[in-house]
């Protein structure tokens, strides 16, 4: 029971210390092996639980993510120094209007997301140009978070099939699937959360307006008017980001997917290709599209080796994080109290969807990360979810596509990094624009997920 008692313990201080503002990198090792000195004692073999679990589980984590961690983070560096980032915003608000300023923002930000640039480089983007529409619309600042959120980090993140953002990407080795999985059920929760989420913003900012609420002033606000002549065209911004997409799906399901190819050296390498190809069709994807990029740009970029230095460099601090919460989890996994609290998880639901969706949600709301989240409850559970998959007669692409979802819910409470940075983008507070980006990014994706495990039950994949 001491044991139960410390895994508990660790996760609340985990929870705690992290919004105080203590990296993860510190948290993780040293509440691990809190956990493990309270199951054990003097017995706890804590450095060989250091080295021989966390580091090891650490490294493998690394090892596998760490390409498509790097080439997303250069991709997304690259297309905001050419200008091609803030080009398609630029063209999607101008056919819009003013009229139609939050679903521009949040269209905007969902082509970006959902061609592989990240949530940060995004909200950077796509902020100034939300600023001029807010403006002009005389909607109130306090709604751009929300609106950014919708698009950055909602559908286009977990749901929307495709999609070559990390939590997209974690789920492929547990279950062999591809970035694709499950396409239907990726359909019908991304146009419910979108749907959902704009009539939510749509409607606050029409009783804003009844009542008498505009933009509002805002004295340090220092937002420059950008030079629409110096950006690349619609055209080639775009294109980086349709061959991430046409070429991921081409090599998952034509190329590494196709009968054709041989892949009987792989028992060398004591792996299969189901556990690879979903990775390799990723990571060609993005270089591909990072060289397209770099070659049409290369008059607009001023320093082709400092932004893929750059973009490289902001991945490692993302894939340690993401590592170090998965090094905390294997530990827990370790202990021998943990099988009573699994065995707990385990039993909320005999149907390893409705499983999954609660631990993934769990664990993503106490880390504060999506990826980090599910990351551990897959690392923890995984083997146990495909095996009652299997018994049930669910298709692993299934179990994809309701870990994505589930971790887009309680990731987003108030001290996750990615609410508290964009909040920063913005220079909102909590308590001006929190209750706009819970209900987007906490309520309605955790509404939608109920509806998605619905659908999942009658067999739509």
């Amino acid at each position: 029971m001491l044991g139960v008692i410390g895994i508990v313990i660790s996760l609340i201080l985990l929870m705690y210390l992290a919004y105080r503002g203590i990296t993860v990198l510190v948290l993780a090792p040293v509440l691990a092996l809190f956990a493990a000195f309270m199951g054990a004692g003097a017995d706890a073999h804590i450095m060989a639980t250091y080295t021989e679990v966390f580091m090891k589980s650490f490294a493998g984590y690394a090892q596998k993510y760490f390409p498509v961690f790097m080439l997303g983070a250069i991709f997304g560096k690259i297309m905001d120094d050419t200008g091609c980032a803030k080009s398609i915003a630029h063209t999607i608000a101008q056919k819009l209007g003013k009229e139609k300023a939050m679903l521009a923002v949040a269209l905007s930000c969902s082509v970006l997301t959902y061609g592989g640039v990240s949530m940060f480089v995004v909200a950077f983007a796509i902020y100034p140009i939300a600023v001029s529409l807010f403006k002009e619309a005389d909607i109130p600042k306090r709604l751009i978070p929300g609106t950014i959120a919708v698009g950055s980090f909602g559908f286009t993140m977990t749901a929307l099939p495709g999609s070559p953002q990390i939590q997209n990407a974690i789920p492929m080795p547990y279950f062999g699937t591809d970035a694709y999985a499950a396409p239907v059920l990726g359909l019908i929760a991304s146009a419910i959360m979108l749907t959902v989420s704009m009539l939510w913003l749509t409607n606050r900012a029409n009783k804003a307006r009844k009542a008498g609420e505009g933009y509002g002033d805002h004295p340090g606000e220092n937002v420059s008017d950008m030079d629409v002549s110096q950006l690349p065209s619609f055209i080639i911004s775009i294109i980086p980001i349709v061959l991430v997409l046409v070429l991921n799906f081409i090599f998952s399901r034509y190329y590494f997917g196709g009968a054709s190819y041989d892949s009987s050296y792989l028992a060398e390498y004591k792996t299969k290709l189901s556990d690879v190809s979903g990775m390799w069709s990723l990571i060609l994807a993005l270089l591909i599209a990072i060289i397209f990029a770099i070659v049409s740009n290369l008059k607009r970029l001023k320093d082709v080796k400092n932004s893929c230095n750059q973009g490289a460099i902001g991945s490692l601090l993302a894939i340690i994080n993401t590592s170090s919460e998965v090094g905390y989890g294997n530990v827990i996994k370790s202990l021998a109290a943990f099988a009573i609290i699994q065995n707990a998880m385990l039993g909320i639901s005999s149907n390893p969807l409705i499983a999954e969706a609660i631990s993934v949600n769990v664990l993503a709301g106490i880390t504060g990360s999506a990826s980090g989240g599910m990351a551990i409850a897959l690392s923890l559970m995984g083997k146990q979810y495909i095996e009652m998959a299997q018994a049930a007669g669910i298709s692993p692409q299934v179990l994809h596509r309701i870990a994505t979802i589930s971790c887009g819910g309680f990731d987003s409470l108030p001290h996750n990094g990615a609410v508290i940075t964009l909040l920063g983008i913005c220079q909102m507070s909590h308590k001006e624009s929190y209750s706009d980006i819970g209900m987007v990014s906490v309520v309605i994706p955790l509404c939608t997920l109920v509806i998605v495990l619905i659908c999942a039950s009658i067999g739509i994949v």
